[in-house]
């Protein structure tokens, strides 16, 4: 099954297709509660996609336990999907991270990862949906399953 990234929603179609939390975070750059969000403690493998397009963002071999109440990876399965953005919204500057193709907000970048990367994205699970990997063929994502190989 071809996935269609690359589509486009209306704001009425997106009210539809997203709870009005998801709504929220991806839209209007809302964040969601830490520690009371669907995937802040998910530890699963599989694959963490767009919610709106499913494209492909991230796999569970990215995520760690950063104790800051929201998912976080240290790496994107391709940079090139993500854009950056500078957020000035608080007392301090932050980066936002956005999708590329379907431009809704993810949440933050910091580097202050524990790993080699230094990064830290830290994402709202309202923006995310989790593929299991078990499910990923079934899903349509079996051309994400090479990801998994070296996995320990």
């Amino acid at each position: 099954m071809k996935k269609d990234y690359e589509k486009k929603y209306t704001t009425e179609e997106l009210k539809e297709k997203l709870t009005p939390e998801q709504f929220e975070v991806t839209q209007n750059e809302g964040t969601e509660a830490p520690f009371k969000n669907e995937y802040w403690d998910n530890i699963e493998k599989g694959l963490y996609v767009d919610v709106v397009s499913g494209e492909p963002l991230f796999t569970s071999m990215q995520k760690f336990e950063s104790s800051c109440g929201w998912p976080s990876f240290d790496a994107t399965i391709n940079q090139e999907n993500m854009v950056y953005k500078e957020d000035n919204k608080l007392s301090r500057t932050r980066t936002e991270v956005r999708t590329k193709r379907s431009d809704i907000h993810l949440g933050h970048i910091f580097n202050d990862g524990p790993t080699e990367t230094g990064m830290r994205f830290c994402m709202n699970s309202a923006a995310l949906r989790f593929i299991p990997f078990e499910d990923l063929e079934k899903e349509g994502y079996s051309d994400y399953i090479y990801l998994f190989e070296n996995e320990k």
